[in-house]
């Protein structure tokens, strides 16, 4: 089994993919970003985060500006004014702001971890895809030493080559997007952290 990958990702190179694992302890990831599997909110967040009690009306604003901090198509900066207007109703309790950052790692973290599973299952799906390619040329190698090649196999294994090749390549390209992904969610949580320690001491 483990030849079997270690050829796959040979063949992986072989077709020029752009981002491949640099560290190579974990041959089924494919990204040239090193995996981390886990985030701690401890790296981030300076104190043990409480659990105040929190009143409905402040759970539900909470959960506003979590909405806000979290939504990645919004820079961090947009979201200040909403920030701004929590701390204006709320006040700046760190133990607050730290349910804040509580809630927003959850909500960031578990869409990170979903996404590193989906880059897992690609590139399982990207290797069993080059083996297959690599089985059938063999076996297209194989039919035409033959004294009397059936050509109609052929054209078969030649038209499964050329369909499966494309496969390949559409997904090799959206590659570098999906790799970026995980990374971009750990520095927005970095963000959102150092965002509401810097009000906490406002």
């Amino acid at each position: 089994m483990k030849t079997r990958v270690l050829k796959a990702l040979c063949l992986l190179l072989a077709a020029g993919a752009p981002a491949m694992a640099a560290d190579f302890s974990d041959p089924t990831w494919p990204c040239i970003q090193r995996k981390v599997g886990q985030l701690s909110p401890g790296l981030m967040w300076p104190a043990a985060i409480e659990k105040p009690a929190l009143s409905t009306e402040v759970e539900a604003a909470v959960e506003d500006l979590v909405g806000y901090l979290t939504l990645r198509r919004l820079a961090l900066d947009e979201t200040e004014p909403q920030l701004a207007a929590f701390t204006a109703s709320h006040g700046t309790d760190p133990a607050l702001l730290g349910r804040v950052f509580e809630q927003s790692f959850t909500r960031l973290n578990t869409l990170r971890t979903r996404l590193i599973t989906g880059i897992e299952e690609y590139s399982l799906g990207q290797i069993a895809l080059s083996e297959r390619i690599d089985a059938a040329r063999l076996k297209m190698d194989s039919e035409m030493a033959k004294e009397n090649p059936d050509f109609d196999l052929v054209d078969e294994l030649e038209e499964q080559i050329a369909w499966d090749e494309r496969i390949y390549t559409d997904r090799r390209q959206s590659l570098t997007y999906v790799c970026e992904t995980p990374v971009l969610l750990e520095k927005r949580l970095y963000g959102i952290a150092q965002m509401l320690q810097n009000a906490a001491k406002e």
